[in-house]
């Protein structure tokens, strides 16, 4: 079951492209893309506790709506990885 994530703010450091392609084997959630997320994170940026923050604090969403970690993914779906917007 291939998944999209499309990376948007400082997630896009994750990857050459705006997106990350991710394999599974069974249906899965979206607390399953964040787990991913985060070996991916720890894998590539070890030092990097910002990122491993970010990914753990981040939203998701599924066509245009935010969707909570339980929520079951389709079979070739598209979602977005979302981070935390800070600002003063």
């Amino acid at each position: 079951m291939k998944i999209k994530v499309e990376l948007f703010g400082v997630c896009r450091e994750f990857s050459d492209n705006n997106f990350l392609d991710l394999e599974f084997d069974k249906n899965i959630q979206i607390k399953d893309i964040r787990n991913e997320m985060i070996k991916l994170v720890k894998n590539k940026f070890p030092e990097n506790n910002n990122y491993l923050e970010m990914v753990k604090k981040s939203a998701f969403s599924s066509k245009d709506e935010i969707v909570e970690d339980d929520f079951i993914l389709s079979k070739n779906e598209t979602v977005s990885i979302i981070p935390p917007i800070g600002g003063g």
